[in-house]
């Protein structure tokens, strides 16, 4: 029997529209939700200042407040989505939120390893395909149909087939189901081999910490007498 994992080969979602450029994480993931010590909760504070006014009130033009638009799972972004800092925490709201892929023109460097390392979809597509996908959003009061296949790494929508790019070790991640563990591990036969290798040509630095601390242990209980 095939035990291998089913590959993940397309995201079926409906995207909501953010046509704005350099949205950035501070915007995505403000620093009040910065306070906890885990992941949790996060999605509270996704894109917190253009969903909610300064009462708390929810800003009935945000896109993501529209009944229609509950459950989108793609966002469609403008330009440099994601630069500023290096918080991880807009991904990990994201996600909450419900967001599997983010399509736009251009990223943040940091926010798109961010994004890949925990498998959030940064699908980097043209310009001219990305202001195509935001009027072909902008042009109904539901959210776009969209499929974002990983395998021909296209974004498809009833208008649209826009390819998008993605490196090859990240798309087998996503393929795969891997996290960057787990695309380790998958080089793990190589990695002990090589490990073996190391050792055998060079003995003395095999085990140096434990070595060291064990050395240490018997020359502090040699002292007491």
């Amino acid at each position: 029997m095939n035990t291998a994992p089913e590959k993940h080969t397309v995201i079926h979602g409906r995207a909501a529209a953010l046509d704005i450029a350099n949205l950035d994480t501070d915007q995505i993931m403000p620093k009040q939700f910065l306070r906890g010590i885990d992941k949790a909760d996060l999605a509270q504070g996704l894109l917190y200042d253009l969903r909610f006014d300064a009462q708390g009130r929810a800003r009935p033009d945000c896109v993501l407040n529209r009944p229609a638009f509950a459950g989108v799972n793609v966002l469609l972004a403008g330009p440099n989505y994601g630069c500023g800092s290096s918080r991880e925490h807009a991904v990990w709201g994201m996600q909450q939120f419900g967001f599997e892929a983010v399509v736009a023109p251009s990223f943040g460097e940091i926010f798109y390893s961010n994004a890949v390392n925990n498998r959030l979809l940064p699908a980097m597509v043209s310009e001219a395909d990305a202001a195509a996908l935001l009027r072909e959003a902008a042009a109904s009061d539901a959210p776009l149909a969209v499929e974002i296949d990983l395998q021909r790494l296209q974004v498809r929508t009833p208008a649209l087939c826009a390819p998008f790019t993605l490196s090859e070790r990240h798309q087998c991640m996503f393929l795969d189901g891997l996290d960057l563990i787990g695309a380790s591990l998958t080089h793990a036969a190589q990695i002990a081999a090589f490990a073996q290798a190391h050792w055998r040509r060079q003995p003395w630095v095999r085990d140096v910490a434990a070595r060291t601390r064990a050395r240490l242990a018997g020359a502090t209980g040699n002292t007491g007498g």
